[in-house]
């Protein structure tokens, strides 16, 4: 006998094949050292996922001294997260904050603005949130939206994101000059594994808030969202905030080499010795290397980054 499926039918079991279960970071290195008994099962883990779980636990606690450190000598510190959608973001984010005394340590990840924002300066909202002393703020996407988002999907006037362009580089030099220190990440995905991260949110439970009708738009417009890039660093990479471009294809790698990047432009009491915090020039770009590169491409778009 045959047995028909319908299409919902054959898309769950799709669905169930792609689902893997994934071990809690840190589960691997935890038990490490754990010997056999009558209630424990053996599971078999990549050797890099514990070098991985090694190495973000050292850098974490790194964090923590910095942290101790900043409550101490009253240290202000920004560090802004941009990159096109499913770049590792967030998750970069979770990984720095997760040991971090949440009342020091603040994320920002603003929604679209109301109708009063609308009718303010545009980096009123943002201001307000920016760090007293002692603490550590994280914009998940920032004043930045105005340069990429919001031009390409239409939610600002050209004239808006040319003024903004030109205002930005005068912003982030007042911030600088009063002693905040500014770190900007630019995480650079590429398509094909952009486009693998949005179909793992279709399967996956633990992801689906992440999806956005604007995820197929953002493969769509993809070689809009370079030309944009493109001008926002030309516009916006100064000394004074540079741009520090993660290539964050591979998602740990850029989460570890963006927290060596920041501990090691941090001074702070019992700091690791400066090798163990040199982050892979393979990994972290400067804005500058970034825009040639770009240039060096232009006219051939399937070698840019994203």
């Amino acid at each position: 006998m045959v047995t028909i499926m319908s299409k919902k039918q054959k898309e769950d079991k799709a669905a169930k094949k792609t689902e893997a279960i994934i071990l809690a970071e840190g589960t691997a290195l935890a038990n490490v050292d754990q010997k056999k008994g009558k209630d424990k099962t053996a599971i078999w883990v990549k050797t890099t996922q514990l070098s991985y779980e090694m190495e973000l636990k050292k850098l974490q606690i790194e964090l923590m001294k910095l942290q101790s450190h900043m409550k101490e000598s009253g240290q202000r510190v920004v560090a802004i997260f941009e990159g096109r959608d499913a770049a590792g973001k967030g998750g970069t984010i979770k990984r720095f904050i997760e040991h971090l005394n949440p009342r020091t340590a603040r994320v920002v990840a603003l929604t679209k603005p109301n109708e009063t924002e609308q009718t303010q300066w545009y980096f009123q909202r943002y201001t307000s949130r920016l760090p007293s002393a002692g603490e550590l703020v994280f914009f998940d996407r920032s004043w930045y939206n105005r340069a990429m988002v919001e031009p390409i999907m239409g939610f600002c006037t050209d004239e808006q994101n040319k003024r903004f362009l030109k205002d930005v580089p005068m912003v982030e030099e007042l911030l600088v000059k009063d002693g905040i220190k500014l770190f900007k990440f630019y995480f650079s995905v590429s398509k094909n594994i952009q486009k693998e991260r949005f179909d793992s949110r279709k399967t996956d439970l633990l992801k689906q808030y992440k999806l956005s009708p604007i995820d197929n738009l953002a493969q769509k417009y993809w070689d809009q969202y370079s030309v944009r890039k493109f001008q926002m660093l030309s516009e916006t990479n100064r000394t004074l905030a540079p741009w520090t471009i993660i290539r964050s294809d591979d998602k740990k790698l850029a989460r570890i080499n963006c927290m060596k990047f920041l501990l090691s432009n941090m001074t702070y009491e019992d700091k690791l010795p400066d090798e163990e915090l040199l982050p892979d020039p393979a990994i972290i770009i400067s804005g500058i290397d970034e825009l040639k590169h770009m240039e060096d491409n232009i006219m051939s778009p399937n070698k840019l980054h994203g």
